[in-house]
């Protein structure tokens, strides 16, 4: 997830909420007291910490199953096309964790500590 779509994410949320509430946007009501009526969590954070939690799922998996197979896939050429990479579904994971996180995954517990910093990586927005 980029933080554009993170971004129309929030956007779509808020007016949600607003429509929740039966407010418009002339009423001038700022995004943090929306929050504070609603109760509802950002649904950026939520998605990263499904985001994190799936994929210590998939990591622990055993060798023969197919959500690990395509998670770990390279292309049998090794080569990606030209220009700016398209990033990738666990790009996010490596660059929070290293390359070593499916070795990481093992240990339930550290791996469920290290999900407030992926999470926060995407706070900026809020």
């Amino acid at each position: 997830m980029t933080k554009a779509v993170g971004q129309n994410l929030r956007v779509a949320e808020r007016a949600m909420e607003r429509k929740m509430l039966g407010l418009k946007l002339t009423d001038k009501i700022s995004c943090k007291e929306i929050i504070n009526k609603t109760q509802v969590s950002d649904i950026v954070q939520y998605i990263a910490k499904q985001k994190w939690k799936w994929a210590g799922h998939v990591a622990r998996l055993q060798n023969n199953r197919w959500t690990l197979r395509v998670t770990e896939w390279e292309p049998r050429n090794g080569k990606r096309s030209r220009g700016r990479q398209a990033r990738r579904w666990r790009d996010d994971i490596v660059r929070t964790v290293g390359n070593t996180w499916t070795r990481e995954t093992k240990d339930r517990e550290e791996w469920r500590r290290g999900a407030e910093g992926f999470i926060l990586q995407w706070m900026d927005g809020a």
